[in-house]
């Protein structure tokens, strides 16, 4: 009965730190990597876009959408969209 706990406690574990996962799908156009600072719930973090590739970025949030800071201003992105970076700039797609 007790493992049983232990796993159920664990599985629980596992699946609130999945749930508070905000991910975008990017394509980075440019030949630079980017570190930007992205605003959520009141808080800031960092988020890393690789250069010239296709791939996933996540922030630990439980928001639905946060505001990524580029070179062009803040830019408002929601949970799960995919955006294309050029120039520094994040344009929705």
């Amino acid at each position: 009965m007790k493992l049983k706990m232990a796993f159920l406690s664990v599985a629980f574990l596992l699946l609130a730190n999945v749930a508070g996962a905000f991910t975008i799908r990017y394509y980075n156009n440019d030949s630079k990597k980017y570190t930007m600072e992205v605003r959520s719930n009141g808080s800031t973090q960092k988020i890393e876009f690789s250069a010239s590739t296709t791939s996933s970025a996540s922030v630990q949030t439980s928001a639905s959408e946060v505001e990524i800071k580029t070179e062009c201003g803040w830019v408002k992105v929601k949970d799960g969209q995919k955006i294309s970076i050029k120039n520094g700039c994040i344009k929705i797609e």
